[in-house]
């Protein structure tokens, strides 16, 4: 069921190419859940919100492994983007990761733990207030938050926490992309006897200092987290600086 649009969304529309106009709505979960309106309430409040195609969550219909499901955002469409939050409904622990692009594209890759079914959603807040939402529904047998992290397996695990590995791509189809991988077992605090350990935040920077996008990570966000963001364009070693819950901090560069 199509809604009728604001004025202002009216506006926005006629800026949109007419295959994402039509597709814009105010109203009328595209998804489906029942549990949309608690989404809502939770994370963007009264303010106001357009299901906008230009946001693209990319992941698999259907993951076989639901501890590591690979979802990538993208909302690099849309200008003056304050933050972007990223949530999937039926989660134990909604709340996947919040993301503030700055000198990198509003674009992120990454995996996420699911525990059952459910809708991943990502809300682009931009400079004007209105919350931008899409989303895709993921199908899996589930568990994904409950079950213990695969390298606690290890004895060694503990002496390998917050280790970085990375590349560049400095030339071709993927110039300017950056790909990040940092060993942490990411544990949910859902399994009896472990308590919640997970990555709290990260920050890209230029090597000068200019900042690229600050990432803030919540439970469901996979074992052993890889990152995948998009500079404007190829250049100089990256910076990456992180710290978790327990107050391990790590630091790296990650060169062209």
């Amino acid at each position: 069921m199509k809604f009728p649009l604001s004025i202002a969304a009216i506006a926005l529309a006629a800026l949109m190419p007419p295959a994402e106009a039509a597709a814009l709505q105010e109203a009328g979960d595209p998804l489906a859940s029942a549990r949309w309106e608690d989404m809502r309430r939770t994370f963007l409040g009264d303010a106001p919100v357009l299901f906008d195609p230009r946001v693209k969550v990319v992941a698999p219909s259907v993951a076989e492994d639901p501890m590591q499901v690979p979802v990538t955002v993208d909302a690099s469409a849309l200008a003056k983007i304050v933050e972007v939050v990223v949530f999937a409904d039926f989660n134990p622990i909604v709340e996947v990761l919040r993301f503030y692009p700055e000198g990198a594209r509003a674009s992120l890759g990454f995996r996420v733990k699911l525990q059952q079914s459910t809708p991943v959603r990502a809300a682009v807040r931009t400079a004007d207030g209105v919350w931008h939402v899409g989303g895709t529904w993921v199908n899996t047998v589930g568990g994904g938050c409950t079950a213990p992290a695969a390298g606690r397996a290890s004895p060694e695990w503990q002496s390998h926490l917050n280790e970085v590995s990375g590349r560049q791509w400095s030339s071709g189809p993927n110039a300017g992309r950056l790909r990040m991988r940092v060993v942490h077992p990411m544990d949910t605090g859902l399994v009896a006897g472990i308590p919640a350990f997970h990555l709290e935040e990260i920050r890209f920077a230029e090597a000068d200092g200019r900042p690229l996008m600050r990432v803030r990570l919540f439970e469901p966000v996979a074992e052993n987290p890889v990152f995948t963001l998009q500079r404007e364009s190829a250049g100089g070693p990256v910076e990456a600086v992180g710290r978790d819950n327990n107050g391990n901090a790590f630091r790296a560069r990650i060169a062209p």
